[in-house]
């Protein structure tokens, strides 16, 4: 049962403005003025609680057609993040929980996912195809720093010698640049940086526990000085809110070594249509309309359009100023080099006790 089902439920340092029940819930609750004057009172800050949950696999298949990979793993439920525009927050309804502030402050970890992936990709069937870490939630959000649950994801890869991309908002992906760089080197690793803003002002509300935009950008630096092929994200595109940094931002991921890059528009499914509102209301109430009018400009009159081959990039003319903006910047700063970050499937191998000798 979720609480705080109101906007008053906001948490400074979290990004959701509430914590609505999930669509599956059976049960719901709200704050009530008991007389006392609680409801004035400000709230205390949520901690985060991490728990285990146990995985009998962990690889995910994709058969979306306007998602580039087929393969995926998500060593995380749940985002410390709190990126306010979270596709994956309504997920955690399926746990009972609200895709308000639980997505952001009840996290689950796969404690045996490197173990079960060493299974999996030891099984006789097995067919190897690139593996993304990062399709839902982020691999490399804070908790993952004591947790370790992706760098043991990728020792498992790197010993299989199996292809991964990395997506991730977190400058922590650069500590695994030891594993990341020499797996590279035999084209098996790649990583995308995405970089939603560079204000520092807007990344505090919008993607308030995100690495902020200056790490992002080191992380990317490293990443390429060490030879692993990196792309930036602009992911996703709000308009009338971030729209405007696409040029910049496209300009400092190629001065930091990126070679490739790529945008989503804002999708808002479920659950967070509501809370990107309440966020719009609360942060830019002055745009907040012009903002939600663009949206469905974009979506054929509706705030989420969730058809294959418009819910990334949108349809008409205000989504095609994007696309074609986005394409004359990629073009201009030399990030149309995608073939860069092509990954080599006929390395892997599944190791054995006697090739473990030669390694």
């Amino acid at each position: 049962m979720s609480l705080d089902s109101s906007p008053g439920g906001a948490r400074k340092g979290r990004g959701a403005p509430s914590n609505p029940a999930g669509r599956f819930e059976t049960r719901t609750a709200e704050r009530v003025d008991d007389g006392w004057g609680s409801l004035d009172e400000e709230l205390p800050p949520l901690e985060t609680t991490v728990r285990p949950e146990k995985a009998r696999s962990v690889i995910s298949r994709n058969q979306s057609p306007d998602i580039p990979f087929e393969q995926s793993i998500n060593p995380y439920r749940g985002c410390e993040h709190g990126c306010v525009y979270c596709y994956a927050r309504p997920s955690h309804a399926y746990l009972d929980l609200s895709p308000g502030l639980d997505f952001e402050t009840r996290l689950f970890y796969k404690p045996n996912a490197a173990e079960r992936l060493a299974a999996e990709l030891s099984r006789p069937g097995y067919v190897c195809k690139p593996i993304t870490l990062g399709a839902n939630t982020d691999p490399y959000q804070p908790v993952e720093k004591r947790l370790r649950v992706t760098r043991s994801i990728v020792e498992v890869l790197q010993r299989f010698r199996h292809p991964v991309t990395i997506v991730t908002k977190g400058a922590l992906v650069e500590r695994d640049v030891d594993l990341l760089a020499p797996m590279a080197a035999d084209g098996l690793a790649a990583a995308f940086l995405s970089i939603t803003t560079l204000d520092n002002a807007l990344k505090r509300t919008l993607e308030p526990r995100a690495a902020a935009p200056a790490a992002r950008l080191r992380a990317l630096a490293a990443l390429s000085e060490a030879g692993v092929p990196t792309g930036v994200l602009v992911a996703p595109i709000i308009p009338a809110v971030n729209d405007g940094e696409i040029e910049a931002i496209l300009e400092q991921a190629a001065a930091a070594g990126a070679v490739t890059a790529g945008y989503t528009l804002l999708r808002l499914p479920y659950e967070v249509k509501d809370l990107f509102e309440q966020w719009l209301r609360a942060h830019l109430p002055l745009r907040a309309e012009h903002v939600l009018n663009l949206i469905r400009e974009m979506r054929d009159g509706k705030l989420n359009d969730p058809r294959f081959g418009d819910r990334m990039h949108g349809r008409g003319r205000y989504a095609e100023l994007i696309a074609q903006r986005f394409r004359l910047a990629r073009r201009r700063y030399g990030l149309d080099r995608r073939e860069m970050l092509a990954l080599d499937r006929t390395r892997f191998r599944v190791p054995t006790a006697q090739m473990g000798l030669w390694d």
